[in-house]
């Protein structure tokens, strides 16, 4: 008697085979989710640390034209520099209060927002805003540094120290 003899592929092993593909599909794709995840915020980071290297040098200036003894001048003539060195030379323009406001910046800061036009002026053309996106610059002229901010980043809101610490 002869045996018919069926070569192929049985159920369970095609149920098996689907079951290991699909692990290792949905492991793919939430390493390459992941992946993505921290090249955009790598990229902001980068972009914040290029926006602080040139707000670094405008702060510079501005602490070189208040001079050795800063308190010695009023308080018209520091924001007169101010207006010169932050807004006409960087092209930055102020922050508005409802944008600190959200980003818990103190109303007493010195605080602007970064331009197209100061961005192309600064040879940051190749750093996109996206609609409604702005990075605020805090300067703090007593100790010569800068805060970036970023309104919207990859997943909320950043300052460069906490993408730092991330």
């Amino acid at each position: 008697m002869k045996k018919n003899r069926v070569n192929g592929v049985t159920l369970v092993a095609l149920v098996v085979t689907i079951m290991v593909l699909s692990i290792i599909t949905g492991i793919t794709v939430y390493s390459g989710k992941e992946a993505i995840e921290k090249a955009k915020i790598e990229e902001l980071k980068t972009n914040m640390l290029l926006i602080e290297a040139k707000a670094k040098e405008y702060v510079e200036e501005v602490n070189f034209r208040f001079g050795i003894s800063p308190e010695k001048k009023s308080d018209e003539e520091k924001e007169q520099i101010r207006q010169e060195i932050y807004v006409t030379k960087a092209q930055l323009q102020k922050a508005e209060t409802a944008d600190k406001t959200k980003l818990g910046i103190s109303e007493s800061a010195i605080c602007y927002a970064l331009t197209e036009d100061a961005l192309e002026s600064w040879s940051l053309d190749k750093i996109e805003l996206t609609e409604g996106e702005k990075y605020l610059i805090v300067f703090d002229e007593t100790s010569a540094k800068v805060e970036i901010y970023n309104t919207m980043g990859y997943k909320g809101q950043y300052s460069l120290t906490e993408i730092d610490k991330m």
